[in-house]
């Protein structure tokens, strides 16, 4: 007898945070137990191809913005045709999948909280709230990434403890490691030695706040008049607030001081020319760029929200501040600029902490003991 299959059904798949923990978790999940399949109400991308470790089909059903209908039908054909053992959703985006995988017959199903979006950054929107709890009776257990999200499941939408996992994503503790040599991966002469380098990377969506960071870079540099010579910014990945940042930065004069790459694919080579890692989110699952920032050796400012409270203790492993206050962030970058051994110091206790807690194996074992569980009815 074939493994049964799990179809995950999410909104759409390209580089991102949720579909970097599903990458690591269908390539170490194990193969003789379950089959995969991953159904995108939009679209994906050749971000997909980094799930090697079986075959895993994509189907893309082209949603189209807004309200569009006609894929609850699209979804309702894919669903009967692969016949799955259990459906897998996540996030609010995908969550009326839940709906349609009942009205398909699929009697075992899970849903999974990463984390919400701007439109709905506390989980207060009645609207979604009002679709959440209608969703509730259909779904057999949830997963929640945070203790915050699980805690915002049980108090808001009213599910039972019973019902919820709660899993902190994993991270690869090998190919994410401390700097044992030069940079590698900056622009010629971008960052020599004596330079200190603060550094994010993710989706430049209206949700990070990206051009919050390049304020409190640039108040840096009001702050302290040696950080021109001796302190660097690099914001990896793509989105639209990339450009209003490029904007700020030539604003003030700074291009040279900043490298915004846009999108890349050496994420662990370039944590390693980064000293400092910075995440100015208004709103956060559990970022897995903090979990590799820390795996990385790099000491955290995050702003004080969602699950960033979870991995970050201020004073240990880096330094909180609030949302949107540039002003303190740039203290916060201003002190690990000033203070060398402070920074050394939290990185270590980063790495420490994510040898401890935040495995690719606790991950995936957890992950294993649901499926087994609802799969078992």
């Amino acid at each position: 007898m074939s493994a049964p299959l799990i179809v995950h059904v999410v909104h759409h798949f390209a580089v991102g945070g949720m579909e970097n923990g599903m990458v690591n978790i269908l390539n170490r999940l194990p193969a003789y137990k379950y089959r995969h399949a991953v159904v995108c109400l939009t679209d994906y991308t050749d971000y997909s191809q980094r799930i090697v470790a079986q075959p895993v089909p994509f189907y893309a059903l082209h949603k189209q913005p807004g309200r569009d209908v006609s894929i609850y039908p699209k979804l309702w054909r894919t669903l009967r045709a692969l016949r799955p053992a259990l459906v897998h959703t996540r996030n609010l985006s995908a969550l009326e999948g839940q709906f349609v995988a009942a009205a398909a017959g699929i009697r075992r199903r899970v849903h999974g909280e990463h984390g919400r979006d701007v439109f709905d950054l506390d989980g207060s929107n009645r609207k979604y709230n009002l679709l959440r709890r209608a969703a509730r009776p259909l779904v057999g257990h949830y997963i929640s990434v945070s203790r915050d999200l699980q805690n915002w499941l049980q108090t808001t939408v009213g599910v039972p403890v019973s019902r919820i996992t709660q899993i902190y994503s994993g991270v690869d503790s090998v190919q994410f490691h401390p700097r044992i040599a030069p940079r590698v991966g900056l622009p010629a002469g971008f960052a020599p030695d004596d330079v200190l380098v603060f550094g994010s990377v993710g989706r430049m969506a209206e949700v990070k706040d990206y051009p919050t960071l390049v304020r409190a870079f640039l108040r840096l540099l009001e702050l302290q008049p040696d950080a021109r010579q001796h302190a660097r910014l690099v914001i990896v990945g793509e989105g639209v607030a990339r450009a209003p940042c490029l904007a700020l930065l030539k604003q003030a004069g700074a291009e040279a001081l900043a490298w915004l790459p846009g999108e890349r694919h050496d994420i662990a080579e370039l944590m390693r020319t980064m000293d400092v890692f910075v995440l100015p989110s208004l709103g956060e699952g559990i970022s897995n760029t903090v979990l590799e920032a820390q795996a990385s050796g790099l000491p955290v400012v995050a702003t004080a929200v969602g699950g960033n409270v979870e991995l970050v203790q201020d004073g240990s492993n880096g330094t909180l501040v609030h949302v949107g206050d540039v002003e303190t962030m740039a203290q916060a970058l201003l002190n690990y600029f000033n203070d060398p051994q402070m920074t050394a110091r939290q990185g270590q206790v980063a790495r420490q902490k994510i040898e401890r807690k935040f495995s690719l194996d606790a991950m995936t074992q957890a992950y294993e003991q649901v499926y087994d569980q609802v799969l078992a009815g």
